[in-house]
């Protein structure tokens, strides 16, 4: 018998024990993980990013570079945390910890950065949910945003933190909380993949819905006119490239831990890089969908309003929630019920990227202490969980949501998927490892071609990316806020994550063995072929 404190060992675990291999937590099959990844890549950036992305940035021209990214960049580096979740079977920092012992920091520095990103994500989610009433009663008036600031949001003069509750934010807060953290309790299979299972079918019938009532309205033309007239002089412009890159990568969640985590628990004989196009193509279709929807709607806005699109398109929080709501006032009877499935929408999308951001943090600190899932999820949830009750649902929330969200995403997801392609490219020199594990069972087999897609131009447009938002930041500052503001939240917060990282990476493992403590791959595949001979003999 093997001794259960040892790589080998086949003892499964309870969940709360340290140091004995158990069965990994896994998704049912290929669908449920297929629903659960493009309900994590499918977020509040495709409906509200893309579309305005792309028109600023050569209109149908940009589908050219953007295409190009998702071919060279986007998808190989999916592939890439696919291929490093599946085969050491963890969360970001028991992944790389089995890669390499001193890569352990780079896995809690993703890790930390869906711990940030999950706590003003829900936020957003909040507004979405009242303005889902706010559709009916057209609360906002003639002045959607001296309502978002004012009337509804309470938003202070000064720039600075101060701890004055909204309560029209707090309530509904506290009640998404408590139903995220009640589906992440449940566990991989009866809580992720069927939250997943009800959300998303539900968010493709709300826009599809949305996209056609958008396209009957006068104007709708108009706007995707707008959007789809290639300028086909953008091609030359390098920023043109870049902005395709950067929303590729932000788009499919790629780089901070998530879909590491998710590929962990696929079961041993998956098609990852079949997986991996479906996901790819998934996501940007649902893209284009959203474009439609969304520019359809604002030709008409610009129609009755007698502008030009340029002047009413806009993108982020000013397009869902103030562009948005001029539309549905303009609409007649039919803008209450554009205005319901579109922030249906945005909450349907934003859970399921929430509860996908909320399980990579909540995975790693039971890996790391050997909590069972549901007293991990109670602990780490609710303390994640009062972080965002605590900070956003208050008069100074907006101003802090936007910078944190501005460096969470442009230096911390940039930063750290760069230093991960350069570290496991170059430093370790894991690729061929990985290659050979992406095409054991996979229908798609890759070869020297993604090597180099992930090794040399990934890092490269990372690099690019990084390198200007820096620059731009540092002699620009962000937003017009006070430099201290932006210095402590933006500066600041981004530097204590890293610094952060690393200190989690030093805290010991509860004994020397605990990195040990659920199957590896290739335990996993041992068992999973044993179980299948020994069902072929019975029959």
């Amino acid at each position: 018998m093997s001794d259960p404190a040892q790589p080998g060992a086949t003892v499964a675990g309870d969940g709360n024990s340290i140091g004995k291999p158990q069965r990994r937590e896994s998704f049912t099959g290929r669908g449920a993980f297929l629903i659960a990844a493009i309900g994590s890549a499918v977020g509040l950036g495709n409906i509200w990013r893309f579309p305005y992305v792309a028109y600023s940035n050569g209109g149908g021209a940009f589908i050219v570079p953007y295409l190009i990214a998702l071919l060279t960049a986007g998808i190989p580096l999916l592939f890439l945390d696919y291929a490093v979740g599946h085969k050491f079977r963890g969360s970001p920092p028991m992944a790389l910890r089995r890669l390499n012992k001193h890569t352990e920091a780079i896995g809690w520095w993703q890790t930390l950065i869906c711990w940030v990103i999950v706590i003003y994500y829900a936020a957003i989610i909040a507004w979405a949910i009242r303005y889902v009433g706010f559709s009916v009663t057209k609360a906002w008036g003639d002045d959607p945003e001296g309502f978002l600031t004012g009337s509804f949001l309470h938003v202070a003069n000064n720039v600075d933190v101060e701890f004055h509750f909204v309560p029209g934010v707090f309530w509904p807060l506290l009640i998404l909380w408590l139903v995220v953290l009640a589906i992440m309790a449940t566990g991989v299979e009866k809580g992720i993949t069927r939250a997943s299972w009800v959300f998303m079918p539900m968010l493709a019938v709300m826009f599809i819905a949305l996209v056609i009532v958008a396209l009957t309205l006068d104007g709708a033309s108009t706007g995707l006119d707008a959007l789809f007239t290639p300028a086909w002089n953008a091609l030359g412009n390098y920023q043109v490239w870049m902005a395709a890159y950067g929303q590729i990568f932000f788009s499919l969640s790629v780089g901070f831990g998530i879909m590491v985590t998710y590929a962990s628990y696929l079961k041993p004989k998956s098609d990852l890089t079949g997986s991996g196009l479906v996901v790819g193509f998934a996501n940007s279709s649902f893209e284009i969908l959203a474009g439609l929807g969304v520019f359809a709607a604002l030709g008409f806005m610009a129609t009755a309003s007698g502008k030009p699109v340029s002047e009413v398109a806009g993108s982020g929080i000013g397009l869902a929630f103030i562009a948005f709501p001029q539309i549905i006032s303009q609409a007649g009877a039919v803008g209450p019920i554009m205005g319901v499935l579109f922030f249906v929408s945005l909450v349907f999308a934003g859970i399921t990227s929430m509860i996908s951001l909320l399980e990579v943090v909540i995975a790693a600190f039971r890996e790391k202490t050997g909590m069972h899932r549901v007293a991990a999820t109670w602990v780490v949830g609710g303390v994640t969980a009062v972080a965002s009750i605590i900070l956003f649902p208050t008069t100074t929330g907006l101003n802090l949501l936007d910078v944190t969200d501005h460096f969470i995403n442009n230096i911390g997801i940039v930063g750290v998927a760069l230093l991960a392609c350069l570290v496991i490219t170059w430093a370790l020199r894991k690729l061929p490892v990985l290659r050979d594990h992406l095409n054991e069972y996979s229908s798609f087999k890759v070869n020297k071609v993604w090597m180099a897609l992930v090794g040399v131009v990934a890092p490269l447009v990372l690099l690019g990316l990084w390198i200007t938002e820096i620059v731009t930041v540092s002699s620009k500052g962000y937003g017009g806020m006070p430099g201290n503001f932006v210095g402590i939240f933006g500066w600041g917060m981004s530097i204590l994550v890293v610094v952060l990282a690393i200190v989690l990476s030093l805290i010991p493992w509860p004994n020397r063995s605990a990195i040990h403590h659920e199957l590896t791959h290739e335990e996993e595949l041992a068992r999973a072929n044993a179980q299948a001979s020994q069902e072929g003999a019975l029959s």
